[in-house]
């Protein structure tokens, strides 16, 4: 099964994978602090905006550091709102209201995630909807098919093993993963470029 660009957020974790028919040349790299999604050298020359991008963004509103990922730009006005303080629920809801879905040939939904030790929220805006969802288990949400938050069994513990499980996950057309775990004392990111 194809649902695109997916991601899983828990309590204490978070993990993305990038899934693509259209552009499988792109790669994760560390950048100034943030896993970003870009292409690779051999790729094709584009003017898509929507295939580099920050996916995973750390952030701390001052009671603890907290993980931000998602499929596009609004990574970064979600992990800046949560540095000013604003809940995560509300930095959610704004930066997707804002930037709405992707206006692509697809209308493509927007995904994100903001994951504390002890919290994890999992959002998405589509075309006809903006969901955003405190969870308590790892929970899956998709650009395509699995567009509504639902639990994910997650079997990894730490940020390695997350992007690993998600690269590997039988969903179709794997590109790259990346992936959080947040503690009191910290973030610890990971990245999997196949």
């Amino acid at each position: 099964m194809y649902v695109g660009r997916f991601l899983v957020v828990g309590p204490g974790i978070a993990a993305y994978r990038v899934s693509s028919r259209s552009f499988p040349n792109r790669m994760v790299t560390e950048r100034d602090g943030a896993l970003t999604v870009g292409p690779t050298s051999d790729a094709p020359e584009t003017d898509n905006p929507y295939i580099a991008y920050n996916c995973v963004r750390t952030a701390d509103p001052g009671d603890g550091p907290v993980a931000v990922v998602g499929n596009g730009s609004h990574v970064d006005p979600v992990a800046e709102k949560v540095d000013l303080g604003y809940p995560a629920r509300d930095a959610l809801a704004l930066a997707l209201l804002a930037l709405d879905f992707e206006k692509d040939d697809y209308d493509t939904p927007r995904i994100a995630g903001v994951v504390s030790d002890s919290e994890a929220y999992a959002a998405t805006v589509r075309r006809d909807a903006l969901l955003v969802e405190a969870v308590d288990e790892p929970t899956l949400v998709a650009t395509y098919e699995r567009d509504t938050p639902e639990p994910f069994a997650l079997a990894a513990g730490d940020a390695d093993a997350a992007a690993r499980e998600l690269y590997d996950h039988e969903f179709e057309h794997a590109v790259c993963a990346a992936a959080a775990t947040v503690e009191e004392s910290g973030v610890e990111t990971a990245l999997y470029n196949g």
